[in-house]
């Protein structure tokens, strides 16, 4: 019921997950992601206290193909599984249980892994792969986006799209982007609208965390810098 990319920058350090789902809040469930360790998805029949388990082995130093040998031997429903793992080496690797509902499977590419279940078919992989290898020159959270993008333009979910995230790191220790839609008629676009209503303060908010002292408040820098943004009321329902 969920398609996903991870992926990380060989140059810059940056990793991170996008994800989609016909479920509710996704963001919520499956993904797991740590700046002193990795991200991870631990999908299909889901699994969030599993999925903490191997976050936690993500932590201690262990390899991303490590977590899957380790999660296989104490996951009881292991087949059931679709997991996708990032350590902070930049290795990688993806199970998908003989048991996930079709269409399900994966790949791996250079600098990104990209998997599904119950999707429209292969052809959705291939949306996030091709999104992903075309758009190079884009910075890496607007390439996840397009990559998630592009798995649902190739036929996304086979009942649809329900819920969206992403999470995002970089080189200050925490996260860069956390951001879902739990709810809506179009997810990826509601994230989309988050995301680029949100990026002008990726900048305010890793500077506060080391000058807390003189930094003005967000919508003072906001203003400084000419841009504009609606604080203190409710979202547009896209429901």
């Amino acid at each position: 019921m969920t398609f996903t990319i991870i992926a990380h920058d060989k140059q810059s350090g940056d990793f991170g997950i996008c994800i989609s789902s016909f479920s509710p809040a996704v963001g919520w469930i499956a993904p797991f992601g740590s700046a002193q360790a990795g991200v991870l998805s631990y999908q299909s029949s889901v699994e969030p206290r599993l999925g903490k388990v191997a976050l936690g082995l993500l932590e201690r130093g262990y390899s991303a193909q490590k977590v899957l040998t380790d999660m296989e031997q104490m996951d009881a429903h292991w087949e059931y599984r679709q997991v996708g793992v990032l350590d902070m080496r930049g290795r990688m690797a993806v199970f998908t249980g003989k048991h996930n509902r079709q269409w399900a499977g994966h790949r791996i590419g250079s600098d990104f892994i990209a998997f599904g279940n119950l999707v429209a078919g292969e052809k959705t992989i291939d949306g996030i792969c091709n999104a992903w290898e075309n758009n190079r020159t884009a910075s890496f959270d607007e390439r996840l986006l397009l990559a998630i993008e592009g798995g649902r333009d190739a036929g996304g979910q086979l009942e649809g799209q329900t819920s969206a995230a992403i999470k995002t790191f970089g080189s200050k220790g925490t996260a860069r982007l956390d951001l879902r839609c739990d709810h809506a008629s179009e997810p990826i676009a509601e994230l989309r609208r988050l995301v680029d209503w949100y990026m002008p303060l990726v900048a305010y908010y890793e500077a506060l965390v080391d000058d807390p002292t003189t930094m003005p408040r967000h919508i003072d820098w906001l203003k400084e810098r000419g841009i504009e943004r609606e604080f203190g009321k409710p979202p547009v329902r896209t429901i």
